[in-house]
C-alpha cells in the first residue's frame, strides 16, 4: 500500500499464527525442562529435600502441562457463506455506558462502530450522570454520523446508578436485540471486530464470546507496557486454554458478546448482586460470563481485537488491580454455589485455585523455608525456570499484530518478561491476597474525579480544565507493515505521550 499524506486511517489489529514464534515457544521449553531436570537432579543428593517437594512439584508441572496443551488447541471459526448468511440475520445491539469519560477516548470508540466490515444494527449510549461533562458535541457528531450509516441510535443521560444499572437502560430500549456487545466508553474496536465476534455464535450452544483486548496506550510508559504484556498473554495462554473446552471464565469488559437472553432473563438478578449484605459495583463481566457458563458454552475468539486504554499511573493500575481482585473471589464463591460439576467451568476453576495455591507454596518453600528451617537453598537452576516459561508463554503477545506499531517495538515489550515475572511474584502477588481479605469492599474506586487516562495526555484532569465541548487534539504519525517494517501509510494514532509532528516518525 502506498504511503499518503494527511490520508486517515484506524486502529486495526489481528492474531497471527507464526511458525517462528511456535518454535521459539518449543525451544524455550526445552530449556525450561532441561532447567527442571537439572534442579531435580540436584535436589535428588538430598533425599529428604527432594522428598518434601516432589508431590507439590509433580502437580505444578501436570498442571503446566496442561494448560500448555489446551491453549494450543484455541482455534477460530471459519467464515462460510452459510454462516455469513445466518449470522447477517441478527440484530447486534451495543452497550455503551459512559461515566466521566475523556470525550476523545469515546469518540475514538464510537468512530470505530462506523467502520466495522459488519455495522451493529443499533448502539445505545448511557450517560450515567457524568460529572465532568456532558459530551454535546460528541452526542450532535455521533447522531448525525450512525445516522448517515444506517445504525438506530439512542443517547440518554441517566441518574447515576452504576455500569450495571446504565447497561440496564440500553437493554430496555433495544428488545428487538438478539446479541448484546458489551463494551466500555474507551473501547476502539478493529475493523473486524463485531464481525469475529459474531462467528462462534454460529455454534447454537455458545452463549457469550470474548474478545482480545490490547492497549491503545501501549507506548505511554513502561508500566503500559508492562500492563499490556501481562494483559495480552494471559489472554492468550489462560483464556485460550479455557476456550478450547467452552469454559472462559471472564469475558473482558472492553469487548464481550451475549446471546440477548443471557442478559434479559438475569436482569433483576445482575442489578441487584450483593456480597456480605453489600451492593457489588464492579465485576460485571464476570457475572454475565457465570449467566451464560450456566447455560452454555463461553469461548473466545482470538481474531476480534479492542483497544482500551490501560493505567498510566501506579495508583491507578493497583486501583483497578485490586477491584479485579476482589470482584475474582466473589465470583469464585459464587461459581462454587451455582455452576454444576458437570460444567467445564466448575473444575477449571477448582484447578485455577489449585494452581495458585500450589505456586505460592513452592515460592514459599524454596525461598524461604527450606533456607531457614534446612539451610538448604534452592539449585540456581530452579531459579531460572519461571523465567524461560513465562519467556515461552510471552511469545504469544507477538502473535497480536497492530497497525500502529512496528515488530521491533513489541519484541522490546516482550523482553520485559522478567519484569512482569518480578512483579506478578512479588507487589501483585501481595496485592492479590489483599484483594481476596478486603473482598467486602465492593466499590468502583476509580474515575470519581474524571477520566485518568486521556487522548491529549493530561490524565487525571479531563474536560474539566479544557471545557466540556472542547475535544481533544488529534495527532498523527507514521504506520508500518509489522513485519517488514516499510512506511505505509499516515494514520491517527491515540497515545497518551507527545506525538511527533505530521510527517515525522514516531520514536
Amino acid at each position: 500500500m502506498s504511503r499518503r499524506r494527511g490520508r486517515q486511517s484506524v486502529l486495526t489489529g489481528h492474531q497471527h499464527r507464526s511458525g517462528t514464534v511456535l518454535t521459539g515457544i518449543l525451544v524455550l521449553l526445552l530449556a525450561a525442562a532441561w532447567a527442571t531436570q537439572h534442579a531435580t537432579t540436584a535436589l535428588d543428593t538430598d533425599a529428604e529435600a527432594a522428598g518434601r517437594l516432589k508431590v507439590v512439584w509433580i502437580s505444578l508441572f501436570l498442571v503446566f502441562l496442561l494448560q500448555t496443551l489446551m491453549y494450543h488447541l484455541e482455534r477460530a471459526p471459519r467464515l462460510t457463506d452459510r454462516v455469513a448468511r445466518q449470522l447477517s440475520a441478527l440484530h447486534v445491539s451495543v452497550l455503551v455506558p459512559v461515566y466521566n469519560e475523556d470525550p476523545g477516548y469515546l469518540k475514538l470508540g464510537l468512530e470505530s462502530f462506523l467502520r466495522q466490515t459488519r455495522l451493529p444494527d443499533s448502539v445505545h449510549i448511557i450517560d450515567d450522570g457524568s460529572t465532568s461533562g456532558d459530551y454535546a458535541d460528541v452526542k450532535a457528531w455521533w447522531e448525525r454520523e450512525a445516522g448517515h450509516a444506517g445504525i438506530a441510535t439512542t443517547w440518554r443521560r441517566v441518574p447515576n446508578g452504576g455500569k450495571r444499572h446504565a447497561q440496564a437502560h440500553g437493554v430496555r430500549v433495544s428488545p428487538e436485540a438478539d446479541i448484546y456487545i458489551t463494551c466500555d466508553s474507551d473501547s476502539c474496536f478493529a475493523p473486524r471486530a463485531i464481525e469475529q465476534v459474531l462467528l462462534p455464535f454460529a455454534r447454537p450452544r455458545v452463549q457469550s464470546v470474548a474478545g482480545i483486548v490490547v492497549a491503545t496506550n501501549n507506548r505511554a510508559n513502561w508500566l503500559v507496557r508492562v500492563t499490556d504484556l501481562w494483559f495480552v498473554v494471559c489472554q492468550l495462554v489462560d483464556r485460550s486454554g479455557q476456550s478450547a473446552v467452552g469454559a472462559v471464565m471472564v469475558n473482558s469488559g472492553p469487548l464481550a458478546a451475549y446471546r440477548a437472553a443471557v442478559i434479559r432473563d438475569n436482569l433483576d438478578s445482575y442489578l441487584n448482586e450483593t456480597f456480605m449484605g453489600r451492593t457489588v459495583m464492579f465485576s460485571d463481566d464476570s457475572l454475565l460470563t457465570l449467566y451464560a457458563q450456566q447455560r452454555g458454552l463461553t469461548v473466545q475468539q482470538p481474531q476480534a481485537i479492542c483497544f482500551t486504554a490501560m493505567p498510566e499511573k501506579w495508583s491507578h493500575f493497583t486501583r483497578m488491580y485490586l477491584r479485579w481482585m476482589r470482584g475474582s473471589t466473589i465470583r469464585s464463591v459464587w461459581r462454587m454455589r451455582y455452576l454444576s460439576p458437570a460444567r467445564p467451568a466448575y473444575w477449571l476453576h477448582a484447578v485455577r485455585w489449585l494452581q495458585m495455591v500450589l505456586t505460592q507454596m513452592v515460592v514459599l518453600w524454596l525461598l524461604v523455608v527450606e533456607p531457614l528451617a534446612y539451610g538448604k537453598m534452592p539449585p540456581t537452576s530452579m531459579l531460572i525456570i519461571p523465567f524461560l516459561i513465562g519467556y515461552a508463554q510471552g511469545l504469544r503477545y507477538l502473535g497480536i499484530i497492530r497497525s500502529d506499531e512496528r515488530i521491533r517495538s513489541r519484541a522490546l515489550t516482550w523482553l520485559t518478561m522478567p519484569l512482569a515475572i518480578v512483579l506478578a511474584w512479588t507487589v501483585l502477588r501481595f496485592l492479590r491476597w489483599y484483594g481476596i481479605l478486603t473482598c467486602a469492599r465492593t466499590g468502583w474506586g476509580t474515575r470519581q474525579n474524571g477520566a485518568e487516562v486521556t487522548l491529549d495526555g493530561a490524565s487525571e484532569r479531563g474536560a474539566s480544565e479544557r471545557g466540556a465541548s472542547e475535544p481533544p487534539p488529534v495527532r498523527y504519525a507514521t504506520t508500518y507493515d509489522p513485519w517488514n517494517e516499510q512506511s505505509t501509510l499516515e494514520m491517527r494514532h491515540y497515545r497518551s505521550e507527545p506525538m511527533a509532528a505530521q510527517g515525522e516518525e514516531p520514536t
